[in-house]
């Protein structure tokens, strides 16, 4: 997304880190402009538990912080080494802070070649998750992927597992 990168995904504004704080924007015009023209525009199940957000690093950080906030909308979510350690790590604020766990399906991780921080920022937010009700294997996949690195062929490399989780199989 260019120069509103920082802008768009970060959920709060920190310009001693380049921007941030339009991330509920962001969602709205998700919810409220785009995934209508896409349900409009093409063949979809546009319910919730057909649609799912996902996204990478600071992408991952969005997704998360948009999902929290439209469970109706959203009910599956890819959150792939996301950038927790935006402003001292508020997106686990933001999931200690829900009144109750949400009907949301969730995969996260990150790669054991991304740095210790990023490691124990997703073990941070996977703990958060599951002290608010989700449970690993359920509702919740949690995977530090072997020679995974902070970058797109990483990523790419777990996809499918990722869209075979939050998509199980219709029995």
């Amino acid at each position: 997304t260019g120069v509103h990168r920082i802008d768009e995904y970060a959920p709060t504004l920190r310009e001693d880190k380049g921007g941030g704080g339009k991330a509920d924007d962001y969602g709205k015009m998700l919810v409220q402009e785009l995934k209508p023209f896409i349900d409009q525009t093409y063949r979809t199940l546009p319910g919730a538990g057909n649609t799912a957000m996902g996204g990478s690093s600071l992408g991952g950080l969005v997704t998360m912080h948009v999902g929290l906030r439209y469970p109706t909308v959203f009910s599956r979510l890819a959150v792939l080494s996301p950038s927790v350690w935006w402003d001292d790590r508020v997106i686990l604020k933001e999931v200690e802070a829900l009144p109750t766990k949400l009907p949301v399906r969730i995969w996260l991780d990150a790669g054991d070649r991304e740095g210790e921080d990023v490691i124990a920022d997703a073990r941070a937010l996977r703990d958060a998750l599951v002290a608010k009700g989700w449970a690993e294997g359920q509702d919740l996949a949690y995977l530090e992927a072997q020679g995974g690195e902070h970058n797109e062929a990483s990523w790419a490399a777990r996809i499918g597992a990722v869209l075979a989780y939050l998509f199980p199989p219709v029995k």
